[in-house]
């Protein structure tokens, strides 16, 4: 008898903590973002700095898992709470230059979207001083 009054009281619990902003884990979303950004010419030791836009197009809310560049001269910052739909963001990129040339650099967006990797590249020209 004690255990299903612990259990009734268990899930009475639950269901009164179930938020108005709760979501459910494994719901996809769709985002709209650009998979090539040009970043035009920079001198050589320079930064290559730029922003991936992100829009959450989906109903459910955006969640990032992770934003991570192809080498340790990506550096990123994104959210990390949950994006609402309709709402867009920007996650700032800064490439380091080290040599004179064409770059390209990758930097790879996990999320809660099919497929849940999305590939953003970045190029740019590199000039000597």
């Amino acid at each position: 008898m004690k255990n299903v009054i612990f259990i009734a009281f268990s899930l009475l619990i639950l269901s009164a903590c179930k938020g108005k902003d709760a979501y459910q884990i494994g719901e996809k979303t769709k985002m709209e973002i650009t998979k090539k950004i040009d970043a035009g010419t920079v001198a050589l030791g320079e930064k290559v700095k730029t922003k991936i836009i992100v829009k959450n197009v989906g109903t459910y809310p955006l969640i990032l898992a992770e934003v991570k560049g192809s080498c340790s001269c990506t550096v990123t910052d994104y959210p990390k709470e949950p994006i609402a739909p309709g709402k867009t963001i920007e996650i700032p990129t800064e490439i380091a230059t080290s040599g004179v040339g064409r770059i390209t650099k990758d930097v790879r967006i996990t999320a809660n979207t099919e497929p849940s990797i999305t590939t953003v590249v970045i190029t740019a020209n590199v000039i000597g001083k």
